[in-house]
C-alpha cells in the first residue's frame, strides 16, 4: 500500500514537473545571467572562447529543429527534467541496492 502511494506521489510530481518546464521554460528572460552581465559590464566579455555548444542539440535553451521558439524551449525543459529525474532515479536505485549489500540481515533473538 505505501509503494503504491510513493509511486504516485513520484508521477504526480514527475508530471507537475514537466507541465512546468514545458509551460513555464518559455517565460524564461533573454536577458544574459549574473555572470554574463557582470563580464560585459567589466569589458571582458569579448575574450571567452567557443565551448562548442553551438552544435548542440540544446543550444540556446531550445531543440534544434523545432520552429516554434515557444515549442522548442518547452522541450528542452521537458528534456531537462526528464535527463534529470533519469539520473537522480538511477542513483537512488544504486544507492538503495548498494545499501542492501552492505547492511547485515536480521539477528536471530536468543531467548
Amino acid at each position: 500500500m505505501i509503494r503504491i502511494r510513493l509511486a504516485a506521489f513520484v508521477a504526480v510530481g514527475l508530471l507537475v514537473a514537466l507541465a512546468l518546464a514545458f509551460f513555464v521554460s518559455p517565460q524564461a528572460s533573454d536577458k544574459p545571467d549574473g555572470l554574463n552581465k557582470v563580464a560585459m559590464d567589466q569589458g571582458f566579455s569579448e575574450q571567452q572562447t567557443s565551448h562548442r555548444t553551438e552544435d548542440s542539440p540544446l543550444a540556446g535553451y531550445g531543440v534544434a529543429g523545432v520552429e516554434s521558439e515557444r515549442v522548442s524551449r518547452g522541450l528542452a525543459g521537458v528534456i531537462g527534467v526528464g535527463v534529470t529525474f533519469a539520473v537522480a532515479g538511477g542513483a537512488l536505485l544504486l544507492v538503495r541496492r548498494t545499501r542492501r549489500r552492505t547492511l547485515p540481515g536480521p539477528r536471530a533473538v536468543e531467548s
